[in-house]
């Protein structure tokens, strides 16, 4: 086990490219986020379940750091990049937390890569595409390009993703500036594409291969992913545990982190304490060459 708050070249390196961040010590976890969301999207969660567990995040090619590639960008090849990213890490298997399109992602990685992934946390997701989905896709994909601003963008997009709480209490004014501010903002291009890949998952018919525990965790007042496509999620799943949060939407992990933390963590104990295999770190070499970065604030 070791105690990491770095983003090193060599992971990156061999990440193919990626920029990864680890934080804290203990069993590890794998956190995947959404549309355009680089690893700051995790802040919440990497600083304040660092005590416990060994947090690894990276940013999803277009959002953040990473170009885009020159080739398809689907959710399988997202799987594969999160794969790419445990192995360079040294990570035998990691508890996967996925939000919105990271949800997906986490999805893919579990059944395109079963032993890389312990457990499951699947917030904000769905397993397949109705018309209400692509109808709203198709509407951010529209917005993208058409806002009058960056800022014009945000504030549309965000009425789908925040709660009324959130509007009401500064919350997402200040998530605004602070995305407005962000140097690796996700391009147009980045978006469309990645909504795209969103639009054509489908693993309804795939879910039931895994074997793995799974907490699926819904918001109530989400009207991007409502409760009932989670609700499909976890029915697929053998043995996944389904639960709606009353009062939160779309990203409870930003907007009750506390709750949040409390709930994976004590998910991820219980799964710990069944037949916990040694813990994974990365190879020495990795260690040797890293190049610490600022922790994420």
């Amino acid at each position: 086990m070791t105690t990491t708050t770095m983003t090193t070249s060599t992971l990156t390196e061999r990440a193919n490219g990626l920029w990864v961040v680890q934080h804290g010590a203990g069993p590890d976890v794998l956190l995947i986020g959404g549309l355009g969301d680089p690893v700051e999207s995790w802040q919440f969660q990497l600083t304040g379940l660092a005590d416990s567990f060994r947090m690894t995040a990276f940013d999803n090619r277009g959002a953040g750091r990473p170009p885009l590639p020159d080739g398809p960008l689907t959710v399988e090849s997202m799987a594969d990049d999160a794969a790419s990213v445990l192995r360079a890490a040294g990570i035998d298997s990691a508890h996967v937390a996925g939000f919105s399109g990271g949800s997906v992602i986490a999805q893919e990685l579990a059944i395109r890569h079963p032993d890389l992934v312990r457990s499951l946390v699947l917030v904000s997701t769905w397993a397949r595409v109705d018309d209400y989905f692509r109808a709203m896709g198709h509407a951010w994909r529209w917005i993208v390009t058409n806002a009058p601003s960056e800022r014009a963008f945000l504030e549309a997009f965000f009425v789908w993703i925040y709660t009324r709480r959130a509007h009401l209490d500064g919350t997402v004014s200040q998530i605004v500036e602070e995305s407005l501010a962000f140097p690796h903002a996700a391009s147009a291009e980045a978006i469309q594409r990645t909504l795209d890949a969103f639009l054509a998952h489908e693993t309804a018919d795939r879910l039931p291969e895994i074997s793995v525990p799974a907490l699926v965790l819904a918001g109530a007042e989400d009207v991007a992913t409502p409760p009932h496509y989670g609700q499909v999620v976890a029915d697929l799943i053998p043995g996944a545990r389904f639960e709606v949060w009353e009062g939160e939407a779309h990203q409870p992990m930003q907007e009750a982190p506390d709750r949040f933390n409390r709930r994976v963590a004590d998910f991820w104990r219980q799964v710990e304490s069944t037949s916990r295999p040694s813990a994974s770190s990365p190879s020495e070499d990795v260690v040797a060459d890293a190049q610490f970065a600022e922790p994420v604030q």
